[in-house]
């Protein structure tokens, strides 16, 4: 999950959002219907009227992954659980954007206190494409595989420039070791000015829905600016692709940070920037791909990750979020992580609509 330094400044100018460089404590208050959305094929106004459960979210830290003096860990993956274990995965560097790192990941019994195991994936060879960084890392278990998702620049790169890509790395293990796939990324900026992701693409974040894998991504387009970044998807019959863009991209007219899970039979998703009518809301889709407003999010998380238990399993019984790892800051501090927390209320009339 990524948030770059003029991406932070970017949110730090609207009042609603609040970014890492903030170091705010997230208390979140929204307004989610999703028993609606699981139980019943409702979208669009009706879907927004039905929202009535309010999810209340806290920040605690991770310890283990907190505030270190010259030592910056940002945009986690989501959280798999394999073998009583934890585990998650980061840009870890020694400044505070991620173009400039490479990618660790950590362990916990329990999901509150952490242990760094090492480097996961290093930077690529001199003239690769991922050269100069690798960052943002998510993470896919299918096949019996552990797949490893990450966002490379190469030398090359400078900002504003189409050079963002997301490859994939291989491994039997969660411990590694990682085998990045030959073939280089799966997924590169077109480069072309008239599409949405022309200068970037970024922030994998997969799911399984029938039989198939969901790759939903961030993209930005040639000369545009970070408030203006939209959510694609693409789709690919094996784990390693090849991934194909779905032909309605974007399938969110905003979004930044990268964060989708199973739902009932469809796919919630959390939108933190764009337009005002849906920045800061939580969006839902039974196909996965035609997203409207079921909810306002007040001061959404900060480059999450979540648990998603049911995100790889396409049992089409997915539950909502409960926790997961955040950019956390503080005044003086390199970006860290930190715990977030969420608890659901029953709505007052919890009898669901049927169609």
């Amino acid at each position: 999950m990524m948030l770059n330094e003029a991406e932070t400044r970017a949110k730090s100018t609207d009042p609603g959002i609040h970014g890492h460089c903030h170091g705010i404590r997230i208390a979140v208050a929204a307004v989610m219907g999703l028993w609606a959305a699981a139980l019943t094929p409702a979208c669009g106004s009706e879907a927004a009227a039905a929202s009535t459960m309010t999810m209340t979210c806290r920040t605690v830290p991770a310890a283990g992954l907190g505030p270190e003096e010259g030592v910056m860990r940002r945009d986690p993956s989501d959280v798999i659980k394999a073998d009583g274990l934890y585990y998650v995965w980061y840009t870890k560097g020694k400044v505070a954007h991620g173009y400039d790192a490479t990618v660790w990941y950590a362990t916990s019994p329990d999901g509150l206190t952490w242990t760094e195991k090492g480097e996961a994936l290093a930077r690529g060879p001199q003239g690769g494409w991922d050269e100069r960084s690798v960052f943002t890392p998510n993470i896919l278990v299918a096949r019996g595989k552990y797949w490893l998702f990450f966002s490379g620049v190469s030398a090359r790169y400078v900002q504003g420039s189409p050079d963002t890509a997301i490859g994939i790395a291989a491994s039997d293990s969660p411990d590694g070791p990682w085998r990045k796939l030959p073939g280089g990324p799966v997924l590169k900026a077109t480069g072309d000015p008239k599409d949405f992701d022309s200068m970037l693409v970024d922030d994998a974040c997969l799911i399984v829905r029938g039989g198939r894998y969901w790759l939903y991504f961030k993209g930005r387009q040639l000369g545009n600016t970070p408030a203006n970044t939209k959510l694609g998807v693409a789709i690919a019959d094996k784990p390693e692709g090849p991934y194909v863009r779905h032909p309605g991209n974007p399938v969110v007219e905003g979004g930044h940070e990268v964060l989708v899970w199973p739902y009932g039979k469809g796919v919630a998703a959390m939108i933190n920037i764009g337009p005002p009518e849906i920045r800061s809301t939580l969006q839902y889709a039974e196909d996965g791909l035609h997203f409207s407003k079921l909810a306002d999010v007040v001061r959404t998380p900060a480059a999450p990750g979540a648990f998603r238990p049911e995100a790889f399993t396409d049992s089409g019984k997915g539950a909502m979020i409960q926790w997961g790892i955040q950019i956390g800051g503080k005044k003086g501090s390199l970006p860290f992580l930190e715990r977030f927390e969420c608890e659901t209320g029953s709505p007052p009339d919890a009898t669901p609509r049927r169609r």
